[in-house]
């Protein structure tokens, strides 16, 4: 009989009785848990064994939890779930543009995060899959533009660099898979990996409006990025997929 192997969670919170809660819960769902109180404990984990998933406590006490995203983002591809404050919104909405895959609020439920990391680890593993020649994809380029995914930067013909967040890369990457084709929010949502509830879905259009400044010749009347009324965006534009 084929052993199943049970995704490796990592789950870092300096309350020792959500951690002892939550190992316990994850454990008796067929997840396999390991705890951290810091960043440093997480760092010494994650140098040591592969993690599937982290669940990260923003609140960490003495560090900043917007520091740790940052670092884990750039430094891997781990979908990371943030514990947050009811009050945090700014830190929401902050840590899923640093690429953070969803949140939940504390006090929850380990039912409702088990879901969580349930549907991001699906999520992931259907990335994975795609087909090859998807994954050897290299670049979208469109006018003067060249998206580059592998490096995640954006530069025009000439050679200049254009800074993008983390969110605005997803954003400009989700709608260059869909050229000229109207993209609902929740598309969008699902494609730039942005938890898809009310305050989220009007973080696109805040997103966009930022995106637009650094690529449109006159923001308030777009070329690229046109709004479709009610329903969601549309990239106007040609673009040419480079592998």
């Amino acid at each position: 009989m084929t052993e199943t192997i049970q995704p490796h969670i990592l789950v870092v919170d300096d309350d020792p009785q959500i951690r002892q809660l939550l190992q316990e819960y994850l454990v008796e769902n067929a997840l396999r848990v390991s705890l951290a109180s810091s960043g440093k404990q997480m760092q010494a984990i994650l140098a040591d064994e592969a993690v599937d998933l982290i669940v990260l406590d923003l609140r960490l006490a003495g560090e900043d939890g917007m520091a740790l995203t940052r670092s884990l983002r750039d430094t891997s591809a781990i979908p990371i779930v943030m514990l947050t404050g009811v009050r945090d919104e700014a830190d929401r909405v902050m840590g899923l543009e640093l690429g953070a895959d969803d949140y939940l609020t504390k006090p929850f439920s380990p039912r409702e995060l088990l879901a969580r990391i349930r549907t991001v680890l699906r999520r992931t593993k259907s990335a994975a899959s795609a087909p090859a020649r998807q994954k050897e994809m290299r670049a979208y380029r469109f006018a003067e533009f060249e998206l580059n995914l592998r490096t995640r930067r954006l530069k025009r013909r000439d050679g200049q660099s254009i800074e993008l967040t983390n969110g605005e890369f997803n954003l400009l990457a989700a709608l260059l898979a869909s050229p000229q084709r109207i993209l609902t929010r929740d598309q969008i949502l699902e494609s730039s990996r942005v938890h898809d509830n009310e305050v989220y879905d009007r973080s696109i259009d805040v997103q966009v409006l930022r995106l637009r400044r650094k690529i449109e010749v006159d923001p308030s009347q777009p070329h690229f990025i046109v709004t479709e009324r009610g329903v969601g965006y549309l990239f106007n534009a040609p673009v040419e997929v480079l592998y």
